[in-house]
Order: C-alpha cells, then sequence, then structure tokens
C-alpha cells in the first residue's frame, strides 16, 4: 500500500500543476481589468494615488507588483515560486486593503467548516437508514411514499427553498422562530447569559442554513445507499445467510450493509472540496461570511491571487479525497487490492 499512495502522490503533484497553471493561465486570458477595480475600490496602494496624480504610471506600479505585466507563464511562476518557497499566496488586489490572501482565508474557513461539517454529519446520519429501508421494503406503499418525497427536494432548487425557509420560519408573517443573517447572535443577545443559553443562541442561526445545504444531499444519497444495497442483497452469499436462519437484522446490518456502502465511499471523493468551498447561494441567502460568498467576491472582482488560492485549495482536497476513496475501498471490500 505505502508504494501505491506514493505513486499516487506522486501523480497528484502533477496533476496539481497542471491544474493551477491552466486556472492562472485562464484568469489572465479572460476580459476584465482587475488593477481598475483596485484604484476604484481603494487597496493598500492608496498613498501612491495621493503622491502620483498620473492613473496610468500607479496602474503600471501595480501590474508590476503583482506581476500582471509579464507573459503568462513568467507570471505563474512568480506565483509558483511563493507557494512553494514561503507558502505565500501574494496579497488580495482589491480585498481587505491588500490583505494576506492567506490570512483572509483562515478569517472565513472555519464559519464554512463548521457550517458543512454539520451538515455532511446530519445527511449521512439520515440518508444511511433511508437507504437501508428503501432496499429493504422494496415495493412497499410507505417505499413508494418516501421515494416520492425525496425526488421532490432532489428537485427544488437550493435558493428557493432558501427563500421559503426565511418566509415561513423567520418572518412575522408566519413562525418568527429563527434568526434571518448569520451564524452567531450579535453581543448584545448574549450579554450576562450562561454558556448554555449563548448555546442555544447560536444553534438557532445554523438551523435553517443546514437544513438548506442538507436537504438536496439526503436526497441524492439515500437513493445510492438505496441501489447499493440492493445489488448486494440479491447475492448469493446473502441467500445462503438467509437459508441458515440467520436473522435479517444480521444479514442486513453485517453482511450485507458493508458491501452495499461502497458507492457512497465513491461520494466521500467530493465532500473534502466542499467543506472548504462553501455554498455561494446558502452564504449569499443567509449572509454568512464563509468561502462561498469570498470566492464570489473575487471571481467578481477578478482577484487573481485570492482566486488562485481558493483554486488550489479546491483542486488538492478533491485529488487527496480520491486517494482517501481509494484506499477505503480496500478496507471496505477484501477482494480490492493495491496490487
Amino acid at each position: 500500500m505505502r508504494n501505491y499512495i506514493l505513486k499516487r502522490m506522486g501523480f497528484m503533484l502533477v496533476t496539481l500543476l497542471v491544474i493551477t497553471m491552466a486556472s492562472y493561465a485562464m484568469m489572465r486570458l479572460a476580459p476584465g481589468d482587475p488593477i481598475r477595480a483596485q484604484l476604484v475600490g481603494g487597496g493598500d496602494d492608496q498613498g501612491l494615488r495621493r503622491q502620483d496624480k498620473d492613473e496610468s504610471r500607479i496602474q503600471e506600479i501595480l501590474r508590476r507588483k503583482y506581476h500582471l505585466d509579464k507573459p503568462v507563464l513568467v507570471g505563474y511562476g512568480f506565483w509558483l515560486k511563493g507557494v512553494l518557497t514561503r507558502f505565500d499566496f501574494g496579497t488580495s488586489i482589491v480585498y481587505d486593503r491588500g490583505a494576506p490572501v492567506s490570512r483572509i482565508i483562515l478569517e472565513r474557513i472555519p464559519v464554512t467548516l463548521r457550517l458543512n461539517v454539520l451538515s455532511i454529519l446530519l445527511v449521512y446520519a439520515l440518508a444511511v437508514p433511508i437507504g437501508v429501508y428503501s432496499a429493504v421494503k422494496r415495493g412497499h406503499w410507505s417505499e413508494r411514499l418516501l421515494s416520492v418525497v425525496l425526488f421532490l427536494l432532489y428537485s427544488m432548487p437550493s435558493f428557493w427553498v432558501g427563500l421559503l425557509l426565511l418566509l415561513f420560519f423567520s418572518s412575522e408573517l408566519f413562525l418568527n422562530v429563527f434568526p434571518v443573517t448569520g451564524l452567531a447572535p450579535p453581543s448584545s443577545e448574549t450579554w450576562g447569559r450562561s454558556y448554555w443559553e449563548i448555546l442555544g443562541l447560536t444553534a438557532k442561526h445554523y438551523v435553517l442554513p443546514v437544513i438548506c445545504l442538507s436537504y438536496g444531499g439526503l436526497a441524492g444519497l439515500s437513493r445510492y445507499a438505496r441501489v447499493g444495497l440492493l445489488e448486494v442483497i440479491e447475492q448469493d452469499y446473502i441467500r445462503t445467510a438467509r437459508a441458515k436462519g440467520v436473522s435479517e437484522a444480521k444479514v442486513i446490518g453485517v453482511h450485507a450493509l458493508r458491501n452495499g456502502m461502497i458507492p457512497l465511499i465513491t461520494l466521500f471523493a467530493g465532500l473534502l472540496p466542499g467543506l472548504v468551498a462553501g455554498s455561494v447561494i446558502v452564504e449569499f441567502i443567509f449572509s454568512i461570511e464563509g468561502m462561498g460568498s469570498l470566492a464570489l467576491q473575487a471571481l467578481g472582482s477578478r482577484d487573481y491571487p485570492l482566486l488562485m488560492a481558493i483554486f488550489t485549495m479546491g483542486s488538492f482536497l478533491t485529488l487527496v479525497g480520491i486517494l482517501l476513496s481509494d484506499i477505503c475501498y480496500a478496507l471496505v471490500d477484501p477482494r480490492i487490492s493495491f496490487e
């Protein structure tokens, strides 16, 4: 297994290099002028503007600073050198007055991690039992009704569901029981309260965003669990276990479930990038300052250093997720060998 992992890590590095090079080239070749956004929005070079009134001179200085005056491959080389030698992704062009990209991301990642980890735990905690029930009760009226409900959930767009949740549970028109925005209560609400009261107020902020993030994955993942288990329970060894008098609960829970969950392991490759990528729609609707809203702001302002950091992090986590999926295959199914 060690040789296999080392070989895969080598391929990962080459793949990551190609992805970052292509991402940088596409951003540089796309229409738009991030330097103009820097001058209009203000950044860490405002002193230059006061000293030199010639705007073209200021643009020239900023282009040299961010290596935009050089060819695409040369500019990529400067960016890659900073990442490899100092783990430095540079400074933002337009965000927070030219703050370091690493600091901006570290401020946003915890918010997105908390939100997405809760969502993934909820999805798997509900999807696996629902999938098992649907496979065991195949053809029953309750299973058909459950399938209809899940397909309806899967078909509903997240922006529409988010707005409905706000309307019904955060509006004076219906049930005003959950906060409208953010993931933390304001300090005015927590003053003088105990730890458990603050925890309860904070939990209310997570309810609607987590539901909005989870319902689509719950519907899809439960279908994958159902299909995977249906394929397994038709195998000969399952019939043999039943013929020997093994209880149905043991047949499903011990013999079938382990192999039936292999399709869910495939989906694990997409979980890691999703943890830090965030959801643009959900974070926008609920006014959450996470990685999703940060990526949207960086894309709109053509903030090259910030976008490159987000692309690199997402690509790296995707490749790591694929590797972990392959390793989990061998752990779950002894028939799979790295040899």
